[in-house]
């Protein structure tokens, strides 16, 4: 099996670092997604089949539909127990920081993380930050599982890939590929998730538990925005969607209700560039899709403290609702001029 994203020197590097038992932490993005969850439970549990102790630390909970991986119950959770999650990085003499690759994503961690001594990046984002020992960065990957499974097979451990990592990496590369649609979506992301199916992953239990796990709150807030709040902008080329913190009351909203949202714009006819706005008490957080040559990474880094890949970005903003939709709108007339069909 090729590992495209572990290079040989890499790997030996880490392989090195690992090479005696230790006390290993591991770190995801602030509001975890599948690729996050996925990638840290299933390295985490590998880690501990050799030998190492092993603490998952999140900066909040995952979404309800995330947390039926195996691991995810012993995971630490910064908005709940800080002082554990803390302590569990600062005495870690390995840590890993999977699916981000800026310090400030993962929010009140952002001190502890950058204390750390030893860090190990896997992740397949644009323009790492300078903190990190060990680098594996590789933006033509589909997901941090699947580069998660390239340092696990580079490292000879495929052999102990259980049925339970091969489901939360499987569920990974599902729902950062778009369910294996989107563009980054290659030859070796097949062969990875073949490998998965041979070593025990069950696509249909993964899709299921993942996509067909929705409260009524979720369903109706998702019918209320698309019919009240998406609105098609210039010429129908742009959609967006916006949500108050009042609309998000309204139906009882928790953490990963809006998962995914952004992508329903995305499906109208002739729509390019797709933007979801959600008002969150820390401020205004930004989603962008978009097809083809629509690189709105650069939309996001220019305006909005953000970044991503070209085709899926986030951002945030620190005005209101009404003043960031403003000027979002204001920017899409030259950003679509720049790139044309």
């Amino acid at each position: 099996m090729l590992h495209p994203s572990a290079p040989p020197e890499t790997l030996a590097a880490l392989s090195e670092l690992l090479r005696i038992p230790c006390r290993v932490a591991i770190t995801t993005h602030h509001n975890p997604d599948g690729d996050a969850i996925g990638s840290s439970l299933a390295l985490a549990r590998m880690l501990g089949k050799v030998g190492h102790t092993v603490h998952v630390v999140l900066p909040n909970p995952a979404p309800g539909n995330l947390r039926w991986m195996p691991g995810y119950a012993e995971a630490l959770d910064h908005s709940t127990a800080p002082t554990a999650c803390e302590e569990a990085i600062a005495t870690a003499d390995v840590l890993f920081c999977l699916d981000f690759n800026r310090a400030d994503r993962v929010y009140g961690l952002e001190t502890a993380l950058r204390n750390a001594p030893v860090k190990v990046l896997i992740d397949h984002h644009r323009g790492p930050e300078g903190i990190f020992q060990i680098i594996f960065s590789d933006i033509s990957a589909s997901s941090t599982c699947q580069m998660v499974c390239d340092v696990i097979t580079g490292l000879g451990l495929e052999e102990l890939v259980d049925a339970e990592v091969a489901n939360s990496l499987y569920a990974g590369i599902m729902t950062d590929s778009g369910s294996f649609r989107f563009s980054s979506t290659g030859p070796h992301t097949h062969r990875v998730a073949a490998f998965l199916l041979e070593r025990g992953a069950r696509p249909d239990r993964v899709h299921e538990a993942i996509m067909e796990d929705n409260t009524l709150d979720r369903l109706r807030l998702t019918g209320y925005a698309l019919h009240e709040r998406l609105q098609l902008l210039e010429n129908g080329a742009a959609t967006l969607i916006s949500l108050s913190k009042e609309d998000l009351e309204r139906f009882r909203f928790v953490p990963g209700d809006t998962e995914g949202l952004v992508n329903y714009g995305l499906t109208v006819r002739g729509v390019r560039i797709a933007a979801f706005l959600v008002e969150r008490k820390d401020g205004i957080k930004i989603s962008l899709r978009s097809k083809g040559n629509l690189p709105v990474n650069e939309l996001v880094a220019a305006h909005f403290e953000g970044g991503g890949h070209a085709n899926a970005a986030g951002g945030r903003s620190a005005d209101t609702l009404q003043e960031t939709e403003a000027k979002l709108i204001k920017e899409l007339p030259g950003f679509l001029a720049k790139y044309p069909a």
